[in-house]
């Protein structure tokens, strides 16, 4: 039978586990974390064995009952903070049978030459030994009983003959004025220990030396983060995604860290700053790990170099989709132009001429013109008295308005500009579409200069909205020195007042001021704007007089041919060119009984009725004759003459005779005309004197597209282009202008027969320039005296019945009259010279619509004739009696 001793099992060597140190909470208790595998790893909070550390202060939320250090704690928790965190150690744990804690002796290093750190902390006298009540210390425990004994003799740690209080922190809790202790700061880096994560972007920590404890948010970024709940603490029942993964990102790299503060701002009484690793930025690093997003209102407190660093970084991880970007989808890419600014549109729009000549209006992106200030009191009210009925002007009654209109003026009219589009905001309500762009002149951001001198204020985008401002931050720094400086519309007092007298169309006022202004030989002028290549609106700013001004010594209209040049929109392209919104002079010489003031004006030295004639886009008029001028005007008019450019014949020079005498009778001009296209009453139609002239045409473009047949594919339709393209049905070549493009199919009208069709865009192909200069051989017209049923299906008779009546005939065609945009005729056969229009009423299927001028009267006194006996006998949309009656009572439509 065996002995006792020999059935004894032998013990076992204690088990040695490894750890990452993430945290010390005391000089004698850290916080350990597993080798990470894909995720935050495991905790273990350990305590040292044996021995007992002096306790920190802690605070107590919402009470003033906050603890102070044990002398010594702080020098002990720092001791082991800079010894272990970060480092691989190696523990034994002691679990005692009857203990509630863990208990364990941790080593740094490996073997043979592992270092015992519950023996270093004795040794430096940081920690007491636990030997009292003990009557057989183990051999760990009497070991350390010594190290205690030499601490003691050594005078170290809390053995030093200082006063102990010496060793206790001064904590300060909270900050009273957080925004005055930032800017005592003044922006320089505080050294400082990490204490705590709440989220990837929010922090809390000491600054050192003063202790101060903060909760700091990181600047220019946000993390994915869980709210807090009632005491303050992560909500982490609702699973925000990377919220964890920003947290612990953070946590490894700062938790427990020396690092550099810098405080920027504040936001909720929270302190906003950078914190600087000496590794590098950690918000930087957060964007690069598609962890955090930029934030417009921090980021714009930062240096713009550390700025244009986070938003590289938050760029780049958008490109690579990581994380929080992974359904990122890039904005489409914009347009870049070179141009001359033409004209300013208050504040906050420019119209810029392309090189292609194009005039294009381009917002100013990321900024906002000054708004008009908060409704007056009641009190105010009734001390305005009768300016409650003025006329709002916002350039001059908005107060910035005038001085942001005039810096880009005198900065930007006449001068070349870069253009780059950032984005396109798109109509929505009553507001059309806006290119906002950013624009550069000398390589100066122009909005960024308006801002910064408080002339403009910046747009909020919303977060992470990529349709933003290229050079957003710029602004935001910019509106905060603006803000600072009291500049622009964040000054609080010399508020600008522009009392200005609008004289325009008012004759008293302007015949009581006319004396006045004819005093001086000439007076300086800014063009507000251009009426037509003629007519200017003025702004005098010596006596803040706005007039209408009128050119002497010539007259600016219309030829009035149908092939001829219009010359009164190109002399209104001219004058707008020449003078919109620059400084000019002018010399008055009367007004007129509109109150319009009539005299001689000068840009640049340049008589501006002068040039008008040059260009041939004036003729003289009987007053510029005998005027001082008349010298001038005349050599003008042979320069424009030996250039070609003279168009008026001398019929057309002579004195207007007035328009009652000429149209007191009808003119009746009938041209045989074919009619290839009808659209409801609007129909497109050929000139038979033209027929020759366009087969020509068609032969050479069938021959040249025959001959050099475009590549497919070579050529990209636009909208508003002129090209060639195929026509359907017998797959020819034509001229066409695009109407529309949607993907591969393209929309096209056939500028020579008036017809559409919807085709593919390889069918399009660029039309040679020697085909270009041609005018549309196809010419639209609409017919006169006559409008369509109300009713939907009369309407569609009506339609039906007039293409049959019209379309491809040859008629004859007698124009009647025309607004705007739309010439209205009459339609006749050419063999019984029947009216087609009344032809139609007669009928009964379209309305008269009433012209009272008198030289229609016998003509509307037949249609409305023909109206009656169609009504009389119910034919076609009369069958159930008079169409217009309910409207006529409902509305009060009288016909």
């Amino acid at each position: 039978m065996m002995s006792a001793q020999q059935t004894q099992v032998p013990q076992q060597a204690p088990q040695v586990n490894r750890g990452i140190v993430k945290q010390v909470l005391s000089g004698d208790t850290i916080v350990i974390r597993g080798v990470p595998k894909g995720g935050p790893p495991p905790e273990k909070t350990l305590s040292f064995s044996l021995v007992t550390a002096p306790k920190l202060a802690k605070r107590v939320p919402n009470q003033n009952n906050d603890s102070q250090d044990e002398p010594y704690a702080w020098e002990a928790r720092e001791f082991l903070r800079k010894k272990l965190i970060g480092q691989v150690v190696q523990f034994v744990v002691d679990k005692p049978p009857t203990s509630t804690r863990e208990y364990a002796t941790v080593y740094l290093g490996n073997e043979p030459n592992r270092e015992n750190i519950v023996e270093l902390m004795v040794k430096e006298g940081l920690v007491h030994v636990r030997a009292d009540n003990v009557r057989s210390p183990s051999p760990e425990l009497a070991r350390l009983v010594e190290l205690e004994e030499a601490a003691k003799a050594a005078n170290k740690g809390r053995f030093s003959l200082g006063n102990p209080q010496d060793h206790v922190r001064n904590i300060k809790w909270s900050v009273d004025n957080v925004m005055n202790f930032v800017d005592k700061c003044e922006g320089k880096p505080l050294k400082a220990v990490i204490e705590h994560v709440r989220d990837g972007s929010t922090v809390r920590a000491f600054l050192l030396p003063d202790f101060v404890y903060v909760t700091l948010m990181m600047s220019g970024i946000r993390c994915p983060s869980h709210k807090l709940d009632s005491e303050g603490k992560p909500d982490l029942s609702v699973k925000v995604e990377f919220a964890e993964e920003a947290r612990y990102f953070t946590e490894i790299r700062l938790l427990q860290q020396d690092v550099e503060i810098v405080l920027e701002t504040v936001n909720n009484n929270n302190f906003v700053g950078s914190v600087h690793h000496p590794k590098g930025n950690i918000a930087e690093e957060l964007l690069k790990a598609g962890l955090a997003h930029c934030v417009d209102w921090s980021i714009a407190k930062m240096k713009k170099s550390e700025a244009d660093k986070l938003r590289q970084a938050e760029k780049l991880a958008k490109e690579k989709r990581l994380r929080i970007w992974k359904n990122w989808t890039p904005p489409p890419k914009m347009g870049e132009f070179l141009g001359t600014v033409v004209e300013v549109v208050n504040g906050d729009a420019l119209m810029v001429k392309l090189p292609n000549g194009t005039v294009k209006k381009f917002f100013l992106a990321g900024i906002r013109p000054p708004r008009e200030q908060a409704q007056p009191s009641n009190e105010d009210k009734q001390a305005e008295g009768n300016q409650r009925s003025k006329v709002k002007r916002p350039l001059y009654d908005i107060p910035w308005m005038f001085e942001a209109r005039e810096f880009l003026r005198k900065k930007l009219i006449g001068k070349k500009v870069n253009v780059v589009v950032d984005y396109v905001q798109p109509a929505r309500d009553s507001l059309p579409e806006k290119t906002c762009c950013t624009v550069t002149i000398s390589n100066v951001n122009v909005a960024e200069a308006m801002v910064s001198k408080g002339l403009a204020t910046v747009v909020r985008y919303r977060q992470n909205d990529d349709q933003r401002a290229s050079a957003y931050d710029s602004l935001l720094s910019a509106e905060n020195k603006a803000i600072k400086g009291n500049k622009g519309v964040y000054a609080k007092k010399d508020i600008p007042v522009h009392r200005v007298n609008d004289i325009c169309g008012d004759p008293v006022k302007a015949k009581n001021l006319l004396p006045h202004i004819m005093r001086s030989s000439r007076i300086e002028a800014l063009v507000e704007f251009v009426v037509n290549g003629s007519r200017l609106r003025l702004y005098l700013p010596r006596d803040s007089h706005l007039i209408t001004f009128l050119l002497s010594g010539i007259e600016v209209r219309n030829l009035g041919k149908d092939d001829g040049p219009n010359t009164e929109e190109a002399a209104l392209a001219f004058t707008r060119e020449k003078c919109m919104q620059k400084e000019v002079e002018i010399q008055v010489e009367n007004t007129d009984r509109n109150g319009n003031f009539i005299g001689w004006l000068w840009i640049d030295n340049v008589n501006l009725s002068v040039a008008l004639v040059e260009a041939g886009l004036a003729r003289i008029h009987f007053s510029g004759e005998s005027s001082k001028y008349a010298k001038d005007l005349n050599n003008a008019k042979n320069t424009a003459k030996a250039n070609g450019l003279w168009k008026f014949t001398e019929k057309e020079e002579q004195t207007d005779i007035i328009e009652e005498d000429k149209t007191i009778e009808r003119r009746v001009d009938y041209k045989k005309v074919l009619v290839v296209e009808v659209n409801e009453l609007t129909f497109s139609c050929q000139y038979a004197a033209q027929e020759s002239k366009l087969k020509a045409l068609q032969e050479k473009i069938i021959q040249e597209m025959a001959a050099n047949p475009p590549l497919p594919g070579a050529y990209v339709p636009k909208k508003g282009d002129t090209c060639a393209a195929k026509y359907p049905v017998d797959d020819m070549w034509y001229r066409a202008k695009i109407e529309k493009v949607a993907g591969s199919k393209v929309t096209v009208v056939y500028m020579d027969y008036g017809n559409k069709a919807e085709i593919q865009s390889v069918q399009c192909a660029a039309l040679p320039s020697s085909f270009v200069s041609d005018k549309p051989y196809a010419q639209q017209y609409t017919l006169a005296f006559v409008t369509l049923p109300p009713d939907v299906e009369d309407k569609k008779i009506a339609i039906a019945q007039f293409q049959h009546d019209a379309k491809d005939r040859q008629l004859l065609l007698n124009i009647e009259y025309s607004d705007k945009s739309t010439t209205y005729v009459t339609l006749c056969t050419p063999d019984t010279n029947e009216d087609i229009g009344k032809l139609l009423v007669a009928e009964g299927h379209v309305l008269v619509a009433k012209r009272r001028e008198k030289r229609f009267e016998k003509i509307m006194k037949e249609y409305q004739e023909a109206e009656d006996k169609a009504k009389n006998a119910r034919l076609n949309m009369w069958v159930y009696g008079d169409v217009r009656e309910d409207e006529d009572k409902e509305f009060g439509m009288g016909r």
